[in-house]
C-alpha cells in the first residue's frame, strides 16, 4: 500500500474493461495512483509492472500497484470492471443472476476498508448493478455512478457525425435510458451546430429518415456486433470511465449521460437509469431532465419500467 500523495482510483477487475481503463488514465494522466485489483492476483500484479514500464512516456507519471481492498481506504474513487461478460446472444440482462452475488463481495469488501469516496460502476447490466452498489454500500445516491448510456451517446454522436461529414464533437445528442435494449434516442432535442437534426433531414425524404433509424439501431446493437467479431468490447466503455473519472477528480461540473439514480426527475422514483447528470468531486449534482416529446417520455418509462421489473428480483421496491 502506498501512502496517499493525490488522487487515488481504484479499479476492482483487471480484465479487458478495466486494464483498457487503467491504460487511458495513465495516457491521460488522470489520477495520481492507480491501484489494479483483482481475484487473480498475478494478473492485477502483471497489468501494474506493464503500466509502469511506460511511465517515462505517460503525461502525468502516476504510481501504479497491485493491491487489494483495504487499498480502497484511501481511494477518491473505487471503478468497478469485475463480474461476468456478456457472451454472444446474452442480453446485458441476462448477466443479472451471475454478476449480483459478485457485486455484493466486492462491495462489501470496499466498505470495510472504511472506503469514503465513489463508486464507479461499469459491469453490465451496468444500471441494476449501479443500484446494487447503492444498496450494498449504503452511500448516499449521489455518490455511486454507473457509465450508463456515455458510450451509447459517444457511439450515438460519432455516427451521426460520420453521416453528415462533421465532427462528432459539434454533434449534440443523447441516448437515455437502460444501457440496453430499450434505450433510446433523444431526437427531438438533437442538433448539429444549433440546427436540429430533424430539420436536417426534411428536405432529404423518407430515405434519409430511415438511415437515421439504422444509425439509432447500429448504435443500440453495436455491443452486439463487436462481441461477436472480437468477442467483448472495452476500448471505448474504458475511454468513457476515463472521461467520467476526470470529471469527478478535476470537479468539473461536467454534463454527462452517467446511470443516476432518479427520485422524481423524467417522472421515475427508485431506479437507476442512464439521463445527463452533473457530475463533479462530489458524484452527482443534479440530474438534468431534457424535455422529451410524447414518444420519447413512453419510451423511456418503458425502459425504467424494464429495470424496475428486474430490481423487483432482488430488492423490496
Amino acid at each position: 500500500m502506498k501512502n496517499g500523495r493525490g488522487n487515488r482510483v481504484a479499479v476492482v477487475g483487471t480484465g479487458f474493461v478495466g486494464a483498457s481503463y487503467a491504460f487511458a488514465l495513465m495516457n491521460q494522466g488522470i489520477a495520481d495512483e492507480i491501484v489494479l485489483i483483482d481475484a487473480n492476483e498475478n494478473k492485477a500484479e502483471g497489468d501494474a509492472m506493464d503500466l509502469n514500464h511506460g511511465k517515462v512516456f505517460a503525461p502525468k507519471p502516476a504510481d501504479i500497484w497491485h493491491g487489494d481492498y483495504d487499498d480502497c481506504r484511501d481511494a477518491d474513487l473505487v471503478v468497478i470492471c469485475a463480474g461476468v461478460n456478456q457472451k454472444p446472444g446474452e442480453t446485458r440482462l441476462d448477466l443479472v443472476d451471475k454478476n449480483i452475488a459478485i457485486f455484493r463481495s466486492i462491495v462489501e469488501s470496499v466498505m470495510a476498508s472504511g472506503f469514503q469516496g465513489l463508486f464507479l460502476v461499469a459491469t453490465n447490466p451496468v444500471d441494476i448493478l449501479t443500484y446494487a452498489t447503492w444498496k450494498f454500500s449504503g452511500l448516499p445516491q449521489e455518490r455511486v455512478i454507473g457509465s450508463g448510456t456515455i458510450l451509447d451517446t459517444a457511439r450515438f454522436r460519432f455516427l451521426l457525425g460520420d453521416y453528415f461529414a462533421v465532427a462528432p464533437t459539434n454533434v449534440h445528442a443523447y441516448i437515455i435510458g437502460e444501457h440496453g435494449d430499450t434505450e433510446l434516442p433523444v431526437w427531438s432535442q438533437a442538433d448539429i451546430g444549433g440546427v436540429p437534426i430533424r430539420k436536417l433531414v426534411e428536405s432529404k425524404g423518407e430515405e434519409a429518415q430511415k438511415e437515421l433509424e439504422r444509425i439509432f439501431v447500429n448504435v443500440r446493437d453495436a455491443a452486439y456486433q463487436i462481441i461477436e467479431k472480437k468477442g467483448a468490447t472495452y476500448y471505448g466503455i474504458a475511454m468513457g470511465l476515463a472521461r467520467v473519472t476526470r470529471a469527478i477528480l478535476h470537479h468539473e461540473n461536467a454534463i454527462l449521460t452517467v446511470s443516476a439514480y432518479l427520485d422524481g426527475p423524467y417522472g421515475e422514483r427508485d431506479v437507476y437509469i442512464g439521463v445527463p447528470a452533473v457530475i463533479n468531486r462530489n458524484g452527482i449534482r443534479e440530474v438534468i431532465e431534457i424535455e422529451l416529446d410524447e414518444e420519447e417520455k413512453k419510451w423511456f418509462h418503458r425502459s425504467a419500467a424494464t429495470l424496475k421489473g428486474v430490481l423487483a428480483r432482488y430488492f423490496a421496491q
